[in-house]
């Protein structure tokens, strides 16, 4: 009994050495550059919005924060990077949802969802229901019926195969039990560019991109994926007004780590994040970019991180998305 008692004191002793040590190391943080791993090309809203990120907590914590754009197998190749790095707190990524998609719909990955940490959910862009000014729906439940009248007959576009311009609009068909045809395109501008040119009937698109189009009254709006309306487009009614809250499919980023990455350490960076997207200027920055900033604990991030998944998980199940 003595003996158990020594033991069980000596491992108390080094777990509270352990705790210490990370404490230690997490008020020392950063020491030196830190990578945002960027897993899409320039150009795009993960781009910009890692940029304006890594410069404001750079100026926070006087060192140098790089992003790196590592673009390749749809924002995995970048995922994959980050879970492969030493989890010393010096490589991050920030994700869309591809880490909740990515199990459903990729038959082959080099890492696992539970090979990232959570760090903190940082941004969500609204995505906004289109159509062409030809399609006669003025709503999305006019635009539901007319589907139903005629099965198979309106088509949507999208960015590709897995994006949320994919998966919202077969959420939406599994919801209305109704049928469009999908035509994929290689990036969701050039399905907007055919949307307005009337080769496709309905797009989802982010409303950044979409706001343009929408004013020039080259598309017609008729919901914004949200449960609020949206300052870009005001006169679109939302999600939870027309009470559709149910086809939001969310366009969001998030910071991931290595997943052995100390808590310690993972607490410290989220915090420099949770500032950084506080900050007013930032926060001017992206809300004029259509990008509305967020925050959120780990925890928090990582409990939306696995409700994401069941969601994307019962889309790509019940739209019969082959893996990729």
């Amino acid at each position: 009994m003595v003996r158990s008692l020594h033991v069980l004191g000596a491992a108390i002793t080094v777990a509270a050495g352990a705790l210490a040590f990370d404490a230690a190391w997490a008020q020392a943080y950063p020491a030196k550059a830190i990578r945002f791993v960027l897993p899409f090309p320039p150009g795009g809203p993960t781009d910009m919005l890692g940029r304006v990120l890594a410069q404001k907590i750079s100026e926070n914590v006087g060192q140098p924060v790089v992003p790196e754009n590592r673009p390749g197998a749809g924002g995995n190749l970048g995922l994959e990077l980050t879970a492969k790095a030493p989890p010393d707190g010096y490589t991050m990524a920030l994700s869309s949802s591809i880490i909740a998609l990515a199990p459903s719909l990729y038959k082959k990955l080099n890492y696992e969802q539970k090979d990232l940490a959570a760090v903190a959910l940082v941004a969500e862009i609204r995505n906004v229901l289109l159509v062409h000014p030809s399609v006669p729906a003025k709503s999305p439940r006019e635009l539901i019926a007319l589907a139903a009248r005629s099965p198979g007959k309106l088509n949507y576009g999208s960015g590709g195969v897995g994006t949320t311009t994919h998966l919202t609009p077969e959420l939406m068909m599994s919801l209305s039990k109704t049928k469009l045809v999908h035509v994929p395109f290689k990036g969701s501008g050039l399905a907007l560019i055919a949307l307005t040119a009337g080769e496709i009937d309905v797009l989802i698109m982010a409303i950044p991109a979409a706001a343009g189009q929408v004013k020039a009254g080259r598309a017609r709006a008729l919901m914004v994926f949200s449960t609020e309306r949206s300052p870009t487009l005001p006169e679109v009614p939302s999600a939870r007004e027309l009470k559709m809250e149910d086809y939001i499919v969310r366009l969001w980023y998030g910071m991931l780590a290595p997943a052995t990455t100390p808590p310690a350490l993972i607490n410290r960076q989220n915090a420099e994040i949770v500032k950084a997207m506080n900050t007013p200027d930032l926060r001017k920055r992206l809300l004029e970019a259509g990008i509305e900033p967020l925050s959120s604990t780990p925890d928090e991030f990582a409990k939306f991180i696995a409700k994401e998944s069941v969601l994307y998980a019962r889309i790509v199940r019940d739209a019969a998305i082959p893996p990729q």
